[in-house]
């Protein structure tokens, strides 16, 4: 019987530390614009969102994907134009930049997934190039000076988002809602499969598994929540760039998980933080900190092959 408690007490034990580091991220979101400015704060949680959203692609899915920018951006192009141009309520706004980014993962997902390792990476880099240049033409995106003076509007009639305390309260529930959503997805036999995949895609198909199913809704969940972190984002600073689109977006991300940690819940978070707090306190170096960035980044791989919160998880033994 002490065999048969055993797996189940130390499951338990895992969840609640979970449970813990979540309500200590909540809890630091919540006071932190008491002493942190809060467009900063809510920038790192979109970020933090980006970020997480990709980990479920790489980190649990083990499909790196050098072309997600454009699930940012798209998202931010709709949602900023509904909210201008159409009208629309941030609610609204907010769910037509996501729904178009849902729609985009479902197309490019269907084209790159059949495709593996590297070829995967270089397939996501070119659709997502194409969507760069695409938006550089199209008339409705303002070509390179973006959509601006995007109104916020009023959340469903009654709270006004040009208010920051308002904003930053949606982006904090959309934020965390979104978290809790992605541990869901990872800790549901859906997710278990996805790690099966990612150890040996042979056995799991050999199991009965259709690999490039499992893979493509992986694909299309990352998407949809990358898309939703970038039509909140548009929303935040009440614009919608190329800056979104560019392929240097989908490299910052990949930056961000590797740093925090790979495979790991608040690794993104962690990670995110990190380098939007550098770009922001080392803005005056100019283009210097791209270097800073790839000297951090050298020294994380080399001293913490796991990622920051990777290391901590392992120093700990508890999972993070």
């Amino acid at each position: 019987m002490a065999q048969s408690q055993t797996p189940a007490r130390v499951g338990s034990n895992g969840t609640r530390h979970l449970w813990i580091a979540f309500l200590v991220m909540a809890g630091f979101f919540m006071v932190a614009p008491l002493a942190i400015y809060p467009v900063f704060l809510m920038k790192v949680m979109c970020f933090a969102l980006f970020a997480c959203a990709f980990n479920l692609l790489i980190g649990y899915g083990g499909l790196l994907s050098f072309g997600h920018a454009m699930f940012l951006g798209t998202a931010g192009y709709v949602s900023a134009h509904a909210a201008k141009v159409w009208g629309f309520n941030p609610e609204f706004a907010i769910l037509a930049g996501t729904v178009a980014s849902c729609a985009l993962s479902v197309v490019t997902g269907f084209l790159a997934i059949k495709r593996q390792g590297i070829y995967f990476a270089m397939i996501t880099l070119a659709l997502a190039q194409m969507m760069f240049f695409f938006y550089l033409q199209a008339p409705f995106t303002g070509g390179e000076d973006g959509i601006q003076a995007v109104p916020r509007g009023v959340l469903f009639g009654l709270f006004d988002l040009h208010d920051v305390t308002n904003m930053y309260v949606l982006v904090l529930v959309i934020f965390l809602a979104s978290f809790l959503a992605i541990w869901r997805i990872v800790t549901s036999p859906f997710g278990q499969i996805l790690k099966a995949i990612r150890e040996n895609e042979d056995r799991a198909t050999s199991l009965g598994y259709d690999t490039d199913h499992y893979k493509h809704l992986a694909f299309i969940l990352s998407g949809t929540l990358s898309g939703l972190a970038g039509a909140v984002k548009a929303l935040v600073f009440q614009l919608a760039s190329l800056t979104d689109v560019h392929w240097s977006m989908s490299g910052e991300v990949v930056l961000m998980t590797l740093v925090g940690g790979l495979g790991t819940l608040f690794g993104p978070v962690v990670g995110a933080a990190i380098i939007i707090t550098m770009q922001n306190y080392l803005a005056q170096l100019g283009a210097w900190v791209t270097v800073v960035q790839g000297v951090i980044f050298v020294i994380c791989v080399l001293s913490f092959r796991r990622g920051i919160v990777g290391e901590l998880s392992s120093i700990i033994r508890k999972p993070l």
